[in-house]
């Protein structure tokens, strides 16, 4: 469970919606062996921090000629969506790279600094040859043109307006969960996401002693046992992992979405925040910076600064009119940004990339025929 692999099953049911076909290539995982009536085949993997890694090989070509596509798809490239891509320009077909993890950002952060210059020699030599990269941010664009990536485009995420709503606040579901976190009449700080290093969730502990909140944090991951040990006695409930309706009505109970991650190149869960009505507290940093409007749709403090932190929850925490107010304009903000109106773009970027292929294929052809 986590954005790459939910951005690309809303891609997949897409282009079921618009009548396309698919063939799904995946790190062997236990994936079931279709969705949404595309097939899926499992590579071979190896684990890294509770994630699989796929490998390349000549299989993968393989696949890709008998499958005969018009564009391949590759959510998050490295090894083996770089053999993809690779395969791609071998049999001239184009190829749209999605740039979803900062994998040299991983290495920084686990102090392997050697790591993280050969990381960006190899994102850049996967990348060098798709056709095009579609990055999720301004941050990311600008990081990725300092790096020297070319061909770079811009694609966003979309979020489900329907099942995350400020509606949901008056099911009795929400209702019940809320009275739940805040048996005292308390304001609840949300956390939604991966509970692992680089979502930096302990940054929480800043909180200890606001006085008339309570902490619930949905999610799970390797950094789970840190984490407790580190709120220690603050009033947090862990409510695990949850999807579909549980996740829907866990927004809908909470009245301030914080988010810590300093290293995302997105944010999908501050959009899914903003689509149920909440104010967004954020670090200045990677997506959030275009996702949270600051002083309108929440608040953005600078990267590090856990007093800052604290004290917007604290300004928010005490004030129920601009809690209220924010949550709408979040909601207002992101309408224009569901996944079918995103993902239509998408559609629209494929048609482009291969039909710019295809004159550059023309063009070639002719010269030699010359």
């Amino acid at each position: 469970m986590n954005g790459v692999t939910n951005s690309v099953c809303k891609v997949l049911e897409h282009l079921a919606l618009r009548g396309h076909q698919a063939h799904v290539m995946v790190p062997a995982c236990g994936a079931p062996g279709s969705y949404v009536g595309f097939r899926v085949e499992q590579i071979a993997s190896v684990p890294y921090r509770q994630f699989p890694v796929g490998l390349p090989g000549l299989h993968v070509q393989r696949i890709i000629e008998e499958f005969r596509p018009d564009i391949i798809h590759v959510a998050s490239p490295f090894l083996l969506g770089g053999e993809a891509i690779a395969a791609g320009r071998r049999l001239g077909i184009p190829t749209v790279a999605i740039f979803q993890t900062d994998v040299a950002g991983y290495a920084r952060r686990n102090h392997l600094a050697a790591l993280e210059s050969i990381a960006w020699r190899i994102m850049r030599r996967i990348h060098r040859h798709a056709t095009v990269t579609l990055v999720p941010s301004s941050a990311t664009m600008s990081d990725l043109r300092r790096a020297g990536f070319r061909r770079l485009k811009r694609w966003g995420r979309g979020v489900d307006l329907q099942a995350y709503h400020p509606r949901n606040r008056t099911t009795a579901a929400a209702r019940e969960l809320h009275r739940a976190l805040s048996p005292d009449g308390e304001v609840v700080v949300g956390y939604v996401g991966r509970i692992a290093p680089e979502k930096q969730v302990e940054r929480m502990n800043a909180l200890r002693g606001v006085p008339g909140i309570s902490l619930a944090i949905v999610g799970a991951g390797p950094s789970l046992p840190l984490l407790k040990k580190t709120l220690g006695d603050m009033p947090v409930t862990y409510l695990g992992e949850l999807r579909g309706e549980a996740l829907a009505m866990a927004y809908a109970s909470f009245d301030i979405f914080l988010h810590t991650g300093e290293e995302e190149t997105f944010g999908q869960t501050v959009q899914e925040a903003h689509a149920s009505g909440l104010p967004v507290v954020a670090p200045r940093a990677g997506g959030p910076i275009d996702l949270v409007a600051h002083g309108a749709t929440g608040f953005l403090y600078t990267p590090g600064d856990s007093v800052e932190m604290r004290r917007t929850v604290e300004l928010l925490a005490r004030d129920t009119a601009m809690r209220r107010r924010m949550g709408e304009a979040g909601r207002r903000g992101i309408l224009g940004r569901s996944w079918e109106t995103v993902c239509d773009e998408l559609l629209a970027r494929y048609a482009k990339v291969i039909r710019t292929t295809e004159i550059k294929l023309e063009r070639r052809s002719l010269l030699k025929s010359r």
